[in-house]
């Protein structure tokens, strides 16, 4: 899903609201009746190909680093602590690179509202929804199956600092490029998206006429 929205500075938002961000078309956060399908604010991947996808590629191993260990360990959450590992989760698209404790629950937040809370944030994106945008004209045009698409994302940082250390110092590190886990998840990315790749050129016969994980 992505991060449209009207927005208020939070030195001015009113005494009550947890964020400045408010969905287009509403007047407060969070605002009752959901209505971002009709905006193509978020997009709803087809399940059985994401679980086939999944199932194919979740025992791959990832690469990892002296320097991710030693930064990932610097965090409570036994999530934030474990060695690379593929999974299935929610992402969040915006043209904004943020970061910090606020920010991530905000993301957190967002996605629950849009996914009417059926959604579990669990990474940061940019160009996705775009992409997505796109194919579902093409798919309006009779060039694309929906139904075929699949999203894979890798991490090369944390979107909020470790214990011990601001948002603002985080976003320094950041600003720089400096992101620990770029050429593994550049790596990671090729190792698992070859999986599905192989997979679906060996028994294209297969595939052709029938999405894969459907029953």
């Amino acid at each position: 899903m992505r991060g449209l929205a009207y927005e208020i500075d939070a030195r001015e938002i009113p005494a009550g609201w947890k964020t400045g961000f408010v969905p287009l078309g509403k007047a407060v956060p969070y605002q009752e009746p959901h209505q971002a399908r009709e905006k193509n604010e978020e997009f709803h991947l087809n399940a059985q190909l994401r679980n086939w996808a999944f199932e194919l590629t979740k025992n791959v191993e990832l690469p990892d680093s002296d320097a991710m260990r030693e930064e990932r360990n610097l965090f409570a959450s036994a999530n934030a602590r474990r060695a690379p590992f593929v999974l299935k989760g929610d992402e969040i698209s915006a043209s904004t690179f943020w970061t910090g404790r606020l920010m991530s629950e905000w993301a957190s937040d967002w996605v629950r509202y849009h996914t009417q809370g059926q959604g579990n944030y669990v990474t940061t994106a940019m160009e996705d929804t775009g992409t997505l945008d796109s194919l579902t004209y093409l798919a309006r045009a009779g060039r694309v199956d929906m139904n075929r698409v699949m999203v894979l994302r890798t991490a090369s940082d944390f979107d909020q600092p470790a214990p011990g250390k601001t948002a603002a110092e985080n976003l320094a590190t950041n600003s720089a490029r400096q992101y620990t886990g770029l050429v593994p998840a550049l790596e990671s990315a090729w190792r698992v998206g070859h999986v599905v790749v192989a997979e679906l050129v060996k028994n294209w016969g297969r595939y052709r006429d029938r999405v894969p994980g459907k029953p």
